[in-house]
């Protein structure tokens, strides 16, 4: 029986089916371009190759095409029969990622993974930041996703740069910076090219405050990488804030215009809302000025792309452009959505989204106080939201300004002396006075 590059067999007689396959699940796994071509490729061979039909529908979710992804993952499950159990499973499991019960997909999980622990594309729902874990708005995620990854290490061994690279990312998250050194130059060092160790390298600089270093790295990193890679945006992302923190504004703007605004973003929808967002809203709190274009674009594409609630860390920096834009009656629609959404339980980081626009709409009239009594209680709930530390920073900046606003200096200084990265290279305006 045939195999796939995890050595799990596939229901298919086609050799060229399966090597299709494999060429899709690796352009898929490291984000590059040809992941749904390959998948096309592996169901022309053998059109009945259900695993194929399945992968394929999550890499038309992962690209915003919900009425592929449907239609891929029916085709999945016709051709379901005969299939062995770990496919079976496999098919189920993205069954549920299509149909959107992604707590559901969170419960099967661990279950999957304990029977079949080498099945990357699986596994790969949840192994990044912003996965299944990470928009499940639990708390103490980042140590679930760690010990996950801990309890899965064995059975991939040191030579997998895919699985070490994640594996990097997940120990920086929890502050074990020298473990995570290490994972991430052993991925590097087996497969420089996969932009899932870059991402982590970048993490990991921006924790450590160094952001040279990352700017030194990524610089010449990104120009082998497709443009149309899904993050190339988001890694020209970490380069703009490198930029930002050393204080080479016209570098930051470059990068800005090129790869991340409105009109230059490569990547999927929500990564086009919160790379920009948070581009531009970090850019003033660093004391710049407000580039009023950009902003008005993003809160039309939001309005169009995202007509209701969903991913709760998009979801902030959707609010952020409707503060942005002064559009209140927006706000209040959707902060009743997501009021509805969390009475039934279908919206697991509650009241915490409302929250933050509201501290982001205080700030935003540059009612400091209020801005402080809002953000201050929910501070170290934030990853309950979503993203990464850094990603986080969107706000723990906000309210370090609005400290600065208020003139309550102490209480900046304190906020600054709990970063483990320390406080000189935040880019927040007004820090000078401090010290």
């Amino acid at each position: 029986m045939l195999s796939d590059r995890y050595e799990l067999p596939l229901t298919t007689a086609s050799s060229a089916a399966r090597d299709a396959y494999v060429e899709g699940c690796a352009a898929k796994l490291t984000m590059y371009p040809g992941a749904i071509e390959g998948f096309d490729r592996a169901i022309a061979a053998d059109p009945g190759f259900a695993l194929a039909h399945a992968v394929k529908a999550h890499a038309s979710l992962e690209r915003g095409d919900a009425a592929g992804a449907r239609a891929s993952i029916a085709a999945a499950k016709s051709f379901a029969t005969g299939v062995t159990l770990r496919e079976a499973s496999h098919i189920a499991f993205f069954d549920l990622l299509v149909a959107g019960d992604s707590e559901a997909a969170l419960v099967a999980l661990p279950a999957h993974l304990k029977e079949w622990p080498r099945d990357a594309l699986v596994l790969s729902t949840a192994a990044f930041t912003n996965g299944l874990i990470g928009s499940s708005g639990r708390a103490g995620q980042k140590r679930m996703l760690r010990a996950l990854l801990d309890g899965l290490e064995s059975s991939y061994g040191d030579d997998d740069w895919w699985f070490t690279a994640h594996h990097g990312m997940a120990l920086s998250e929890n502050g074990q910076y020298d473990a995570a050194r290490e994972k991430i130059d052993r991925s590097f060092a087996q497969n420089p090219r996969n932009p899932w160790v870059a991402h982590a390298r970048a993490h990991l600089c921006y924790e450590e405050g160094d952001p040279n270093t990352a700017r030194a790295f990524l610089a010449p990193w990104l120009p082998d990488y497709p443009r149309d890679g899904l993050l190339f945006s988001h890694l020209n992302w970490h380069l703009a804030l490198g930029h930002i923190e050393v204080g080479d504004t016209a570098a930051a703007l470059r990068v800005f215009e090129d790869a991340i605004g409105p009109a230059a973003h490569t990547g999927p929808a929500r990564g086009k809302i919160t790379d920009a967002v948070s581009f531009l809203w970090r850019w003033e709190l660093a004391g710049h000025p407000r580039d009023g274009a950009a902003w008005r674009t993003l809160y039309d594409f939001a309005n169009t792309m995202f007509r209701g609630p969903g991913v709760a860390f998009t979801d902030i920096h959707i609010a952020l452009a409707q503060v942005v834009a002064g559009d209140d009656p927006s706000l209040a629609t959707r902060a009743e959505q997501i009021d509805t959404l969390a009475r039934v339980g279908r919206y697991p980081s509650g009241s915490l989204v409302q929250t933050v626009a509201d501290g982001f709409a205080a700030f935003e009239r540059r009612d400091f106080a209020a801005a402080i009594d809002t953000l201050e209680p929910i501070a170290g709930q934030l990853e309950r939201i979503g993203g990464s530390l850094a990603q986080a920073d969107l706000v723990r900046f906000t309210l370090l300004k609005a400290y600065l606003g208020a003139d309550r200096t102490e209480d900046a200084r304190r906020m600054l002396s709990t970063r483990p990265r320390g406080g000189a290279d935040v880019p927040v305006a007004g820090l000078a006075a401090l010290h």
